[in-house]
């Protein structure tokens, strides 16, 4: 049995969840997401959990088991706290500036970078040099993320671009020099 797949979600109160043949809707104070899920795997939801069983102990269903028990925990911690990605901007120039629901990034290009927020997707500016990434679908956040740090990837000579906080960038020595004989 998957240890992941076997453990029990918790429903938080304030959280509402529906199942109507692996269609699961879940509402909460953040917003609402809904999934459909493979018919194969049984989902009830019950006495405040929900429970995701495999009908055999099949490869496939071995494998559908936790992932499907994990998204619908993913929707579950959505719905309630959300989700968000912090990102740093570092380079001489290099600056990003809200205004409206644009974000307009400075990378070094002889034009500035455009990014404009979803209905799903929130963009903070703290400071030039940080952008927060927030929303309720860890998924689309993540993504969104990974297409905003890809306008300027971190390159690894000088360390310039933009990168994930925490992120560790792997630095490489320049060009060596020859000795003159």
């Amino acid at each position: 049995m998957s240890r992941i797949g076997r453990m029990p979600v918790s429903i938080p109160a304030g959280v509402e969840v529906k199942n109507e043949g692996n269609l699961v809707t879940v509402k909460g104070p953040k917003g609402e997401l809904t999934r459909k899920f493979s018919p194969e795997l049984g989902i009830e939801v019950a006495d405040g959990n929900i429970n995701v069983t495999r009908p055999s102990d099949d490869k496939r269903h071995r494998s559908l088991h936790g992932l499907t028990r994990t998204l619908i925990a993913n929707m579950v911690e959505g719905v309630t706290n959300g989700y968000s990605k912090t990102l740093e901007i570092e380079g001489v120039g290099y600056r990003a500036a809200k205004s409206g629901n644009k974000v307009t990034l400075n990378l070094g290009y002889s034009h500035p970078v455009e990014i404009e927020e979803t209905d799903s997707i929130k963009l903070e500016v703290p400071q030039p040099n940080k952008i927060i990434v927030s929303g309720i679908d860890k998924q689309a956040v993540g993504q969104f993320a990974a297409e905003i740090r890809e306008k300027r990837p971190p390159e690894p000579y000088k360390g310039k671009g933009i990168r994930y906080a925490g992120e560790r960038i792997i630095r490489k020595e320049g060009k060596a020099g020859k000795g003159k004989k």
